[in-house]
């Protein structure tokens, strides 16, 4: 694999886990009002459920890749249609106000129940399996090592680099949480995402096999 796809791949997996969505936001509420043991069991949920959208991604593509070019032609511009829809539906989002109770400290911690509730969250969200779909080919170098061997690889990446974004998050909840909360934060992190979205279709949309 280049270094400069994998450099890239890491690149724009921060930025679409740091800014603001359903995941990380509900990282954040689970870490304050319930503690960051919480948020980090849910984060290990969550970032696992990854593997799981990686696996149907490369053995399903790769094949598509490996032998049929209209076929993977076909994917390649649904997929960037898909993105471009994503970026589209980013520029429609409104400011979610997170609210919180108060800390409870009578609760007990459970992890594997929280670390099955993130992985449920995640693995069953289709869209995240669309994205997925969408985003692991632009990465791929056709002539590198096996595509499915490439496609993994990429997933256990983002699903690292997500646990530690995650996991700084439960820890740092209490200091992010005005953070999210503002104006002027939430607008700079959603014309962000549109901007990475738009940038990501186009890419994929333009690349070649």
């Amino acid at each position: 694999m280049q270094i400069e796809l994998i450099l890239s791949f890491l690149l724009a997996s921060v930025l679409l886990t740091f800014m603001p969505g359903p995941d990380n936001i509900f990282v954040l509420t689970e870490s304050i009002t319930k503690g960051q043991k919480n948020g980090i069991a849910i984060s290990i949920g969550l970032c696992t459920g990854v593997l799981i959208h990686t696996l149907a991604a490369a053995t399903g593509l790769s094949i598509v890749i490996q032998k049929s070019a209209l076929a993977f032609s076909v994917i390649k511009y649904l997929g960037a249609a898909y993105l471009f829809y994503l970026a589209f539906m980013a520029t429609k989002e409104k400011k979610m106000e997170v609210t919180l109770g108060k800390k409870s400290k009578e609760e007990t911690f459970q992890l594997f129940p929280l670390i099955r509730k993130g992985f449920l969250m995640n693995v069953l969200n289709p869209k995240v399996s669309l994205f997925f779909i969408a985003f692991l080919p632009q990465f791929i170098s056709p002539n590198g090592i096996n595509i499915t061997v490439q496609m993994i690889i990429l997933g256990l990446i983002f699903m690292v680099q997500a646990l530690v974004i995650f996991s700084l998050i439960s820890i740092l909840a209490s200091r992010l949480t005005g953070y999210v909360n503002n104006a002027k934060f939430w607008k700079i992190t959603k014309w962000s995402k549109v901007g990475v979205l738009s940038i990501l279709g186009l890419t994929l949309a333009l690349s070649g096999k």
